[in-house]
């Protein structure tokens, strides 16, 4: 695996393995890898004959009392990770590659609609943030694949959204969540857990599970089971913020009974915020 700090080194790489015929896959990362990363790399390895992965934390999708100074760096340990997953290019830029002019003068991507819900309206700025360094991203690395996690779900369709709508020709690849062996989703920022919030985390996914039971019966009472699911996790010590069934494919309020949904969580617990989310039929 080679390590490149610039677009122009990661656009030269990627020209030359283009010209042989290689397609060539992506996977955005923050770096910090667990292994809910790895399965991005091997969905992203069965896609293609060559595999970048991006380690950048993003100044823009980070609010102004949140955690982007003590987000865990870890690029020595997460070069070993890639190298070993067979990662042919990690790609690691430094701000001043990625925004040139700074943060306030950049231009910036938005999806309007998609991100000022659910965790946009307790993180306002935050996708757009995403979109922005997703779509220099794209235009960097060219990919024909991009692999992202169902972990963060909502991530997810908006930058479906946001690939349909700018005519992107790259294929979205959803990855399935990695959970610990008692359900909690794998997240980098688990390890802000005490290890009493340890024990209490798993709960946020005993309260899904439980909604997804009441829909696989066909109770339609949503407000009903919403409500219910934000009272467990504030009866498991969480400051919920919010517990929502959507359409799984728009993310809007279900309209069609037949149609997929996701229940969908947020809450913090110490000095973590967790979010987590099922599907439905």
């Amino acid at each position: 695996m080679d390590t490149v700090t610039t677009n122009a080194a990661v656009r030269e790489r990627v020209q030359r393995w283009r010209a042989g015929g290689a397609r060539i896959a992506f996977v955005p990362t923050m770096g910090n890898l667990h292994s809910g990363h790895i399965s991005l790399i091997e969905a992203a390895r069965r896609g293609a004959a060559r595999f970048v992965a991006s380690i950048f934390v993003n100044p823009m999708q980070f609010g102004p009392n949140e955690d982007f100074a003590h987000y865990p760096r870890t690029a020595s340990k997460d070069a070993e990770m890639l190298s070993a997953a067979g990662c042919d290019l990690m790609f690691m830029p430094d701000a001043r590659e990625i925004y040139p002019d700074g943060l306030e003068r950049a231009t910036r991507v938005e999806v309007p609609e998609l991100s000022r819900i659910l965790c946009g309206q307790f993180r306002p700025g935050h996708f757009e943030g995403v979109t922005t360094v997703v779509a220099k991203l794209f235009n960097i690395v060219a990919p024909d694949v991009a692999v992202f996690g169902e972990k963060d779900y909502q991530q997810l369709t908006i930058i479906r959204r946001m690939v349909a709508d700018m005519c992107y020709p790259i294929e979205i690849v959803a990855a399935p969540t990695v959970r610990e062996a008692d359900g909690l989703a794998m997240s980098s920022r688990n390890q802000y857990l005490t290890a009493a919030e340890r024990r209490i985390a798993p709960r946020l996914y005993g309260a899904l599970q439980g909604a997804v039971r009441r829909l696989a019966a066909l109770d339609r009472d949503f407000a009903a089971i919403e409500r219910a699911g934000r009272l467990e996790l504030e009866a498991a010590g969480m400051q919920s913020e919010y517990f929502a069934i959507r359409a799984a494919r728009t993310l809007g309020v279900p309209q069609e009974p037949a149609e997929e949904l996701v229940v969908l969580a947020a809450a913090r617990l110490g000095k973590a915020r967790l979010i987590d989310n099922l599907k439905v039929r």
